[in-house]
């Protein structure tokens, strides 16, 4: 993911900014190529909230739970009872006697009902069963919604990125060009030569060049994150708010590693599953006891009127659903299992994230230990020479490159600082850090 930022800023490497600075807090809010916004400016925090509400996949992922409290319905709904009926012997042609009485003595007709009485408690299992596997269908979706929240907040991110690199190209060309038209004044007075001017103006091109891509890299940054917000929810000429900037996380690995076990969803669906497969194995061992059919029947015969009631019960000598009840105990060992796998993954995936945090806050803390004001400093000093004679122009240019990848540099470094504490938060479960 950190690739993400380098194949970004790639587009720009020779954009850069010509003013200091100490103190890197850079708030976003230069529209796209070069246009005003109108539209709306939105924070991460509901850009995050769009995303959960309006995000067609997660609206998608989200009817899955109530497809499961369909299946709940069905699994608490009892057997049907069966109505039958009959009537035997009716003549194809005229009866030698009259109609009523040939129906009424020689007719046979049955009228009865029968209903399952379900035993082991096959409903009440059956309906645990499918409330189980709803709780590990919602621990699921939640789990998708967490990494919806990590996918927009790097691409938050990302749109950021491209605003400070789109402000550094306009600050850099800006500056430049007041150097070319120093450059230009000298020429004319002879004080560098024309080679000298030629080499200077050329480079210009260079910088108009980074503005184009600068500007380019934001305006796709803002339609990938709009694509996730829900493409409706949000309107082409929207905006991003928030400061692209540095605050430090002083939280413990073993804090974060205890926070992450109580909210990953992904690790509750875990546990959960344990439950949903107890759940089925019971349910088995239900479905291995055999039911009872009860029926009643009013029959009418020859003239004579009768009542009959009967009890069917099969006789489980072959069939017990043992083959079910084995198969769902294994399954109960393979949830203990995936549990056990999970709670590692949530370790691991903690401990990762977090000494990647460290080590982005490392990287971070050399460029503001005084790096870029060095610099910055050593390219002022080039610019000052320079422009008095006292160095040469390749020097000057050299430092300016120097310059100008430090600072580069620096918003690479900030943005894979950011990344990874939102990675940190993904792997916790949580935004909220202790």
């Amino acid at each position: 993911m950190i690739n993400n930022f380098r194949r970004l800023l790639s587009r720009s490497t020779r954009a850069y900014l010509s003013a200091s600075l100490g103190v890197a807090c850079i708030v976003v809010s230069q529209p796209a190529l070069g246009q005003v916004a109108s539209g709306p400016r939105i924070t991460l925090d509901e850009a995050i909230q769009m995303a959960l509400q309006h995000n067609h996949n997660m609206l998608a992922a989200r009817t899955t739970i109530l497809q499961n409290e369909d299946m709940e319905v069905t699994a608490d709904l009892r057997p049907n009872p069966t109505l039958f009926t009959d009537w035997e012997y009716l003549p194809l042609s005229h009866p030698d006697v009259g109609v009523l009485d040939y129906l009424h003595d020689s007719t046979e007709a049955d009228l009865g009902m029968s209903y399952l009485f379900e035993r082991g408690k096959k409903r009440q299992h059956r309906l645990q069963a499918a409330k189980d596997a709803t709780a590990v269908t919602r621990s699921l979706v939640a789990d998708n919604e967490r990494g919806l929240t990590f996918q927009v907040a790097q691409l938050f991110i990302n749109v950021q990125l491209a605003e400070s690199t789109l402000d550094l190209a306009r600050l850099d060309l800006q500056s430049f060009r007041t150097t070319v038209e120093i450059a230009e004044s000298q020429n004319k007075i002879g004080a560098i030569s024309d080679n000298d001017y030629l080499k200077i103006k050329i480079q210009l091109l260079q910088f108009e060049t980074d503005l184009q891509q600068a500007e380019l890299a934001k305006v796709q940054a803002l339609s990938d994150l709009r694509q996730l917000l829900g493409y409706e929810s949000v309107t082409r000429d929207y905006d991003v708010a928030g400061a692209f900037d540095y605050f430090p996380v002083t939280v413990k690995l073993d804090d974060l590693q205890v926070l992450a076990m109580q909210n990953r969803p992904d690790y509750r669906a875990a546990q959960q599953g344990v439950t949903a497969a107890s759940s089925q194995y019971l349910l088995a061992k239900a479905n291995g006891k055999v039911d009872v059919t009860v029926s009643a029947n009013y029959s009418h015969v020859n003239g004579l009127s009768a009542a009959t009631w009967a009890v069917s019960v099969p006789l489980p000598i072959f069939d017990r659903n043992q083959g079910e009840i084995a198969r769902t105990n294994h399954v109960i060992a393979q949830a203990k299992q995936q549990e056990l796998a999970a709670s590692g993954q949530v370790l691991t995936d903690v401990k990762d994230a977090y000494e990647e945090l460290m080590t982005s806050d490392q990287a971070l803390q050399l460029y503001r230990s005084g790096y870029l004001e060095v610099a910055q400093k050593s390219r002022d000093i080039s610019e000052y020479a320079y422009r008095r004679g006292a160095t040469a122009l390749l020097d000057f240019l050299d430092a300016e490159r120097t310059y100008r990848a430090t600072q580069l540099a620096y918003r690479q470094a900030l943005a894979a600082y950011l990344l990874a504490l939102e990675q940190l938060r993904q792997a916790v479960g949580t935004r909220k850090l202790l």
